[in-house]
């Protein structure tokens, strides 16, 4: 099936739009998660880890939804 645009009001989005939004949200979840639980002293690169966990979720994001799309 792969990425196909949304058409909205006239206007077509990309899919990916809506995964970087899950991702975002994932991403400042698990963050604020590990700074309450690690205190933020051990996080040296902060902002590095940051735009890290927001690729992987982005990226988790489109291949579960890629995925559940095959499926059904």
């Amino acid at each position: 099936m792969g990425l196909q645009e949304i058409a909205l009001g006239g206007i077509y989005l990309s899919p990916l739009l809506g995964y970087a939004l899950v991702g975002f949200i994932s991403a400042v979840i698990v963050r604020s998660c590990l700074h309450r639980l690690l205190r933020q002293h051990i996080l040296w690169y902060e902002a590095w880890f940051d735009a890290a966990l927001f690729i992987i979720f982005t990226a988790l994001a489109a291949f579960l939804f890629s995925v559940l799309g095959e499926a059904s």
